[in-house]
């Protein structure tokens, strides 16, 4: 009684994916750095304020993006699993 190839396979993909939704949300940055770079006297340019900005929109959109399949393939798996042929 082992488990179905198609089983394995998405388990390892949901792994994956779990864990790349972990780096991206570490990688993002908080909603709360301007008041303490502005506390600390962080010198803010026109061009950095717009390279972190689209930075963060990029890792944001990622993630939702990440999360998205990662829901899907849950229900997939719920979906697809109880169909497939035991041995």
């Amino acid at each position: 009684m082992g488990f179905h190839p198609v089983e394995v396979i998405l388990g390892i993909v949901m792994m994956v994916l779990a864990l790349f939704i972990v780096v991206l949300v570490l990688m993002q940055q908080g909603k709360d750095k301007k008041l303490s770079g502005t506390i600390a006297g962080g010198a803010d340019t026109y061009y950095s304020k717009g390279k972190k900005h689209s930075k963060d929109v990029i890792l944001s959109r990622l993630t939702i993006a990440t999360a998205i399949v990662f829901c899907l393939l849950v229900v997939a798996m719920y979906v697809v699993l109880p169909i497939l042929p035991r041995a």
